[in-house]
């Protein structure tokens, strides 16, 4: 039996292997950093700060702006100061090729010291969902270009705010829909937008579910979790690890199926599958104009994210697109030549990513020969890594591949999607007002009280 390497023989690619395994068109001109500027500008490397040193963080996103190899971790936040240290530890030990010596890496329990620090050209935030918005408006208010976890928001008033925030500031924005930077998935939508198809008519997004548990009693909060600053907007609940995250390890965290923290498996893997839905009907500065839908909700406080669900939304051309944990994971699009099916396959993003009770191929068609890329009459944006095309376009400048606008849109079909399951009666979408049609209960779904001094309402105020 090989003995383990040490961290210091890893080769950089290693290193990324076994740490992944162990864990917009703008309306402002995007702003180039000052430090890129000027003679041998394009030989500096980026200067870049984590937010979040989590389970995403530590299995997928800190190892690939690793591989990336186009800049440098100068700063590291977390509200717990023991994946602090371990995050920190994470990145100073990564294996460098050949561009020096690594800066120091600052450690902050507190993100707002990390945003105004002048010299960071890019954030990565990789914390719970409803934190999101508060994280990444401070950020690009500072000046920041994004990197950020799926889903991009909690409400879809806070995505509008984003979104607005990005163009109105000329920053560069990244949402963490990485299935865009993979090649099956961008091959089904070239084939989809071709015409391979025929005409669309029909859409099924298949998701999996969270598994649920009793509540567990209150715990005594861990000295090292500033556990006020990880609820931030969110209500003030007793502490039991079952709601926050493990203490001992990076397994899955509990916050994912709770309401507060997260709306469940309909924002958690629906974020990627409408993002592809989207692009495949080529819809992706739109949306649905109704949605129906139904599922079942648990009543316990903590683990209480939807159960089993069933919902219909209706796009441009009348195209039914229908998610359902029924279906199997991936999407498949449905025309009058056959249908073509696009998944991860076996691919996961972290060890700890539910899994799918089907065996999925990541690209099948009801005839093998509406997969032939031959004769294709549209060629959509490639990237060969997510965190590099972030990486590249905060150097270039350019538009990534899913910026604030796309990455807005997709992310309010998954949460009217979830409105529609809370209501469980047929709703009308604005998608030019991005509000319901008549109807006020449903239309005061789209945003969420806010615990002061937290979330970013009381940023938009300071």
């Amino acid at each position: 039996m090989k003995p383990t390497p040490s961290v210091a023989s890893l080769t950089r690619r290693q290193f990324i292997r076994r740490a992944a395994g162990a864990a917009a068109v703008t309306a402002l001109p995007l702003i180039i950093p000052s430090r890129l500027l000027g003679a041998g500008a394009p030989s500096k490397r980026l200067r870049l700060g984590q937010i979040g040193a989590g389970r995403i963080a530590r299995g997928h996103d800190i190892p690939a702006v690793l591989a990336a190899d186009l800049g440098d971790y100068v700063a590291i936040c977390d509200v717990d100061s023991k994946r602090l240290a371990e995050g920190s530890q994470l990145i100073r030990q990564a294996p460098r090729d050949g561009s020096g010596p690594a800066p120091e890496v600052k450690t902050y329990g507190d993100y707002r010291e990390l945003v105004e620090r002048d010299d960071i050209d890019a954030v990565v935030i990789s914390t719970p969902d409803f934190s999101h918005a508060e994280l990444a408006f401070a950020a690009i208010r500072s000046g920041k270009d994004v990197y950020l976890q799926k889903p991009m928001t909690m409400t879809v008033e806070e995505g509008i705010i984003l979104r607005d925030a990005a163009a109105r500031y000329g920053r560069v924005f990244q949402l963490g829909s990485q299935q865009r930077s993979t090649s099956q998935f961008r091959k089904a939508c070239e084939l989809v937008r071709s015409g391979r198809l025929g005409r669309i008519t029909r859409v099924e997004i298949g998701l999996p579910l969270d598994p649920t548990a009793p509540d567990n009693p209150e715990q005594p909060v861990p000295a090292n979790l500033d556990y006020d600053r990880w609820l931030g907007p969110t209500a003030r609940v007793y502490y039991t690890e079952q709601r926050v995250h493990p203490q001992k390890d990076y397994d899955r965290p509990g916050w994912m199926r709770n309401e507060a923290y997260s709306l469940g498996m309909i924002t958690g893997w629906g974020a990627h599958h409408f993002d592809i839905a989207h692009w495949g009907l080529n819809c992706e500065l739109s949306g649905p104009s109704r949605v129906e839908g139904r599922a079942d909700f648990p009543t316990n406080k903590i683990w209480n994210v939807h159960g089993a669900y069933h919902v219909e939304l209706e796009y441009p051309g009348k195209v039914k697109l229908t998610v359902s944990n029924d279906f199997e994971n991936g999407i498949r699009f449905f025309g009058d030549e056959g249908w073509i099916f696009v998944s991860r396959g076996e691919a996961m993003a972290t060890a700890s990513d539910p899994k799918s009770a089907h065996h999925s191929k990541a690209l099948d068609a009801s005839d093998p020969r509406l997969l032939d890329p031959k004769g294709l009459t549209v060629e959509l944006p490639r990237s060969s890594e997510h965190h590099l095309n972030f990486l590249e376009c905060v150097r270039s400048r350019g538009q990534t591949l899913c910026p604030a606008n796309i990455a807005h849109r997709s992310n309010t079909a998954c949460i009217v999607s979830w409105i529609a399951m809370k209501l469980r009666r047929p709703l009308q979408w604005d998608t030019a007002a991005e509000r319901f049609v008549g109807d006020e209960q449903a239309n005061a779904m789209l945003s969420r009280p806010e615990r002061a001094p937290y979330g970013v309402h009381n940023l938009l105020k300071a």
